[in-house]
């Protein structure tokens, strides 16, 4: 029998995260309220503000480098693992996160570290977190150092967990993308997403029950738990096959908020970035939630990355190349001139097929 659309999300104007419990709006003022705060002092070589995928510090001792930091977690997909006892895929999720977020800033991972905190110490639980981390870090040539296991009975009921890390990379310089030499015409690539990656669970979890999880996700042969598990990559090896060959000149992780705005995180103020989504197919998992969830246009492209898990904008002339160097890419759209009080992101509605 199909599923109903949720209520609660028939009205437009609802943000049907915020209702789910996860108030994008209300991140996006803590960041602002954190740049307030801190932003009388900085230590002397930290580059650039707060706010952006990563941290960027000087390297001691030569100037022609920086550190590349990213502090991350896995969200409430951590739930899903927990209650399927499927805990290795998370692990190695953390780690592709993290790698992604200072791939932005053409980064090289160097090390990684992980904190896994439970309410209930069971080591062969964690034991199966730690060796999906150590696997990905393997796979994105990352040192892991070590790291904590905090057990904290009261905090965590037992079988529960959270799941966090921390990354270290380096990059010259001179490879850092020059965002403010995006402009019209440019054209915007884009690596295509496996799942929901590590964003926008709790909205999926309030639409899919785990009463449902074993069913098989409509017009497909997997389950609605493969699906909802299904890894999050890492770009890194695709985005350098893409860099030999074509100049990048912006990149963007899409997590937390989605195209509409993680994309503006990269662009100069005079630049809009238009996508097409006919250009591309916007996976099971997202078109059953959309229609079980009633979604806007904006709740979806804000709430899931929509079958884009990351943008290249290079120049139109560049774009053949970078393609033939990454199978899978595709170009999702261009940059046009932006003219005061226009949205930075525009994507062009297509039926979701």
């Amino acid at each position: 029998m199909p599923v109903e659309a949720k209520p609660w999300l028939m009205d437009r104007a609802t943000d049907a995260y915020a209702a789910a419990g996860v108030d994008i709006s209300a991140g996006n003022a803590a960041v602002s309220l954190y740049k307030a705060l801190t932003g009388a002092w900085k230590h002397p070589d930290q580059i650039g503000e707060l706010g952006a995928f990563n941290g960027l510090f000087r390297l001691p001792g030569d100037p022609e480098q920086a550190l590349v930091a990213s502090t991350d977690g896995v969200g409430t997909k951590i739930l899903i693992a927990a209650i399927l006892r499927r805990y290795n895929s998370v692990g190695a999720d953390l780690v592709n996160h993290c790698v992604n977020d200072i791939l932005v800033a053409n980064a090289t991972p160097l090390f990684f570290l992980d904190y896994v905190a439970v309410g209930k110490l069971v080591p062969e639980m964690a034991g199966e977190i730690v060796g999906g981390i150590h696997q990905a870090c393997r796979e994105n040539q990352t040192a892991l150092l070590g790291g904590e296991t905090a057990e904290m009975p009261g905090l965590y009921k037992p079988g529960e967990f959270d799941l966090a890390g921390t990354i270290v990379g380096i990059v010259r310089l001179a490879d850092l993308p020059k965002t403010e030499s995006v402009a019209p015409g440019d054209a915007i690539l884009a690596l295509p997403a496996i799942g929901l990656h590590t964003n926008g669970y709790s909205l999926a979890r309030t639409l899919v029950p785990e009463d449902e999880w074993g069913a098989l996700l409509p017009e497909t042969s997997v389950t609605f738990a493969d699906a909802l598990l299904a890894p999050h990559p890492s770009y890194l090896q695709t985005v350098k096959a893409i860099r030999a060959v074509a100049h990048v000149k912006a990149m963007s992780h899409i997590t937390g908020g989605g195209l509409l705005e993680n994309v503006p995180r990269t662009l100069p103020a005079s630049c809009k970035a238009i996508f097409e989504q006919t250009r591309w197919q916007v996976p099971p998992l997202m078109r059953e939630l959309v229609r079980r969830g009633n979604l806007s246009h904006e709740d979806r492209y804000r709430t899931f990355n929509m079958g884009i898990g990351y943008t290249l904008t290079v120049a139109l002339s560049e774009a053949p190349r970078a393609l033939a160097a990454a199978p899978g890419a595709f170009v999702a759209g261009w940059i046009e001139a932006r003219s005061e009080g226009e949205p930075a992101v525009v994507v062009h509605p297509a039926r979701e097929r």
